[in-house]
């Protein structure tokens, strides 16, 4: 099966991971993952085992930026 993930368009993807939402968002790696670690944070999606691998909820990251004058 082919993975066709990398050809989605980045503003096509219903979720980034952290890196793509940086580069997206230009926000740093290290403060995406401080907000995505936040319990309160509707954003982010844990995956997998106790590792700490997140991905972005594109559009629910947007509209959280759109509500902050300060991040």
């Amino acid at each position: 099966m082919e993975n066709n993930r990398s050809n989605v368009p980045i503003e096509k993807k219903y979720a980034l991971t952290i890196e793509e939402a940086s580069v997206y968002f230009g926000i740093g790696q290290n403060r995406i993952l401080q907000l995505a670690k936040n319990p309160l944070c509707n954003f982010s999606i844990r995956v997998g085992d106790g590792r700490g691998k997140y991905l972005i909820k594109r559009q629910l990251f947007e509209e959280y930026l759109d509500s902050q004058r300060r991040i």
